[in-house]
């Protein structure tokens, strides 16, 4: 069988559309173009009647309400209206956050950004060496004028998936906001943000094989009923919290890749992850010194994320051509400095600088698993064989114990 190339494993970056999301959106280009907010004739009834189907598919994949559904341009624009909305909304109150150590890098930058120029105080929470956040740890890390947690769901390079109701727990004892960034999550996992104890919660329609550039934010109506500080003016749309007019084909795409996630996921998932076992277990029987990153207990069905010790990884990606794989996430991978969430595990800097993630998705084969398999292998014996390193390590040398040169 003729495999076309190049075959992609990325899908944590991006996803492609699923053709029946494409089929949902197209009725809204042309055809009914009309604005949501224009309630005196029927454009605006049909496009206002397209929108809250969206909203009632996207809250049913999550546990929450249609009403507890904010649209926005995506994930990055959702966790910017939840962090900065809430570090604003709720000043008097406190000027404290918590974040685990591996959480997204919108999530990092944001409170670098508050730190910086508002005197937000941040509290970074460690993980283990699987990449689990500590229940625990969040609890001591609450102060007084804690005011959100911000714990990402399932993180987007090694597939961790945190225990949700355990912090969300902490958190309501606490009376403090929880906050989760659960793009790579929603969709591939059960969410369910009343069992996890959930305030807020953002999604992306790319991820979830939807339309790019448009997301969701979850607001909670009750208990507590969570009030955002606006980030962009003009025009009171999305109850005030989020201006401007509604990309109606996106939110209708969005609203479609959601209730296929939710149709499929559990079929899908199992399938998903017997290939991800089939792509992992066939390189780690042919490769040795090769280390699987993050909890292979609870991860992500369609992740894994592997380490090739004596290899740089970006070396790797440059010599196969025909496969698109990811030494890291998206919003990190502009920059040659080794994963911090690798790093954040307890991985050496060689090490972190030697993994590779592997993400496959709805439209991965058997045949794509074992051609990329093969193509590791190939990658990995021939880069070994030119790594003096590597043939000392096999002789039994203690790289650790070598003076090299300029040391």
């Amino acid at each position: 069988m003729t495999i076309a190339t190049p075959i992609y494993m990325d899908y944590q970056s991006t996803t492609p559309m699923d053709p029946k999301v494409l089929d949902a959106m197209m009725p809204y280009f042309v055809d009914t173009f009309g604005h949501p907010a224009s309630r005196n004739h029927s454009f605006g009834w049909a496009a206002e009647e397209a929108v809250d189907k969206a909203r009632e598919q996207v809250a049913s994949l999550i546990g929450g309400t249609a009403r507890e559904i904010v649209f926005t341009s995506g994930a990055t624009e959702g966790i910017n209206l939840a962090i900065k909305g809430v570090a604003e909304m709720y000043a008097e109150k406190g000027r404290h956050m918590v974040v685990s150590v591996v959480d997204s890098r919108p999530v990092l930058d944001v409170l670098k950004r508050l730190e910086r120029d508002h005197n937000l105080e941040v509290t970074t929470v460690p993980v283990d060496k699987n990449g689990r956040v500590a229940a625990e740890d969040i609890k001591n890390a609450l102060r007084p004028d804690t005011i959100l947690v911000s714990v990402m769901m399932a993180n987007n390079e090694i597939g961790t998936v945190q225990d949700m109701a355990a912090i969300g727990t902490v958190c309501k004892e606490a009376g403090v906001i929880f906050f989760t960034d659960a793009s790579e999550a929603a969709g591939k996992v059960p969410v369910d943000v009343q069992a996890m104890g959930i305030d807020l919660l953002t999604i992306a329609g790319h991820k979830m094989y939807g339309p790019k550039g448009v997301g969701a934010l979850y607001v909670r109506r009750k208990k507590p009923r969570v009030r955002l500080a606006p980030q962009i003016d003009g025009g009171g749309h999305e109850r005030g919290m989020r201006s401007g007019t509604i990309n109606v084909p996106g939110v209708a795409g969005l609203g479609e890749a959601c209730a296929l996630c939710e149709q499929l996921m559990a079929e899908e998932s199992k399938r998903v992850a017997a290939l991800r076992d089939r792509l992992e277990q066939g390189i780690l029987a042919e490769c040795d010194e090769v280390e699987v990153n993050g909890d292979t207990d609870h991860r992500l069905p369609h992740n894994t994320n592997l380490s090739f010790a004596y290899i740089e990884g970006e070396s790797m990606l440059m010599g196969m051509k025909d496969v698109a794989l990811s030494s890291g996430s998206a919003c990190t991978t502009a920059t040659l400095e080794p994963s911090y969430v690798i790093r954040a595990l307890g991985v050496s800097e060689e090490l972190a600088h030697s993994s590779i993630r592997f993400s496959l998705g709805r439209f991965t084969t058997e045949e794509e698993v074992d051609f990329v398999v093969k193509q590791v292998i190939e990658s990995v014996n021939h880069l070994r064989a030119m790594s003096p390193l590597y043939e000392m390590a096999k002789e039994g040398i203690d790289l650790s114990t070598v003076q090299w040169k300029g040391d």
